[in-house]
Parts: structure tokens; sequence; C-alpha cells
């Protein structure tokens, strides 16, 4: 079955084909930069990107989708934060850039890039389609790109986990947990996105608190239960 993208769609593939080439500049050009410093203007970079070209374009919709995301990005610095100084599970090593607590500064927009591209896909599966179709889909795609993330991100000397137990890369309790972070972030969005702006900073808030619960209950239940 053969579908049409529409001009947002399109604009938005555009959008993160462009950004890939990006990265691969400036991580393997300005190979003098500590990886934080590299990090932090990419992340820059890819929030950027979304704004000034969604407001260019006049697609109020990246831009509603972007201010959540970023919202609950700022507000994840608290999960990564507990999980690294209060369970020693999750590791940010010197990058060259500050640190919030134990986290490292450019997590502040991180989590933005995927949560935007979870949230903006599924908002287009559901007016193509219905409401459990991209449920469905947001599921798999977060976890595609949550362990697609766990998996590389420490070969570029940024966070890893330790103690914990390991399947490749990926830290076998959080697996979960991201998926229900990008499942939860989008019935939230979903629900609040005709509400004043307002909405999307407490429902970040509960988002965030959600996905530090279940990431705690699995760690417990993983490695204190099932393999202790």
């Amino acid at each position: 079955m053969k579908i049409k993208l529409n001009k947002s769609e399109r604009d938005a593939i555009i959008l993160h084909l462009v950004f890939v080439v990006v990265c691969l500049l400036v991580i393997l050009i300005l190979t003098n930069l500590p990886i934080g410093i590299k990090l932090l203007i990419l992340v820059t970079i890819y929030n950027l990107l979304v704004v000034v070209f969604g407001a260019l374009r006049n697609y109020q919709e990246w831009i509603n989708i972007w201010l959540f995301s970023f919202i609950l990005s700022v507000f994840q610095v608290f999960p990564d934060w507990i999980l690294s100084a209060e369970f020693d599970i999750l590791i940010f090593p010197e990058d060259g850039l500050f640190k919030i607590g134990t986290v490292s500064g450019y997590m502040l927009g991180l989590w933005a890039i995927p949560l935007f591209i979870i949230l903006y896909v599924g908002q287009r599966l559901q007016e193509r389609y219905s409401k459990k179709s991209s449920y469905l889909i947001v599921g798999v795609l977060a976890l595609l790109i949550f362990g697609f993330a766990e998996n590389t991100m420490w070969m570029l000397q940024s966070w890893y986990a330790q103690n914990v137990t390991m399947l490749g890369h990926l830290a076998v309790y959080i697996i979960i947990p991201e998926i229900i972070l990008g499942l939860s972030a989008f019935y939230a969005y979903d629900t609040i996105k005709e509400n004043h702006h307002w909405f999307k900073i407490p429902m970040a808030f509960i988002i965030m608190l959600l996905y530090i619960g279940s990431a705690v209950f699995f760690y417990f239940l993983i490695e204190k239960l099932i393999i202790p």
C-alpha cells in the first residue's frame, strides 16, 4: 500500500536527514572538542531546527509537540540523576561539559529528540489509521529508538549502565520503563494538545514521575527478585 506523505511529513523527514548529516559532521570533524560539548551543540541544533523550521513553515503541530517534548526532557534530568546518584547504575563520565548533579548538561534537551519523533509519528498514524494502531506503533518505536540509543551512546563515551543485567549494552531493567515512557508521553500529549501550553508542564511532570516509578520498580524486580 502506497502512503502519500503530506508537506509537513516530507519536511519532517528532510529535517531529520539533515540532522543526521550534521551529527556526522560535528562528531567526525570537530575532533578536538570534548564529547559533552559536541552533544550539547547537536542537541541545541536539533531543538532550534524544529522550532525555527516549524515557525517558518507555520507548522503549529511541530511547535506544540516540541514544547511538550522539551519540557519533559528537562524533567527527565531527575530520573537520570536518581539512577546515577542514588542507585549507582547509570554513569555519566566526565565529558568536558557542566553537570547537573551527576547528569551531563546536554541531557536537558536530549530527550526532546526521541520524544518529538515518537509523538509526531504517533499523531500522524492516529490521523491516518486509528488510535489503537498508533499506540501499537508508538510502543514499538519507543523500544527501537530508546534501545538504539542505549546500545550506541556508550561508543561516544556518553552515559552507560553498570551493576545491572545487560543485553549487549542495553540494561534489561530499563526496557519496559522506556516503552512506558513513549506510550504515556503520547497519551499525555494527545490528551492536552488542544489545551493551553501551561497544561504541558504538570502533565510532563506526571510522566516523569511515572518513568521514575517504573524504572525503580523494574530495577527492583529484575535485579533484586528475579536475578538476585
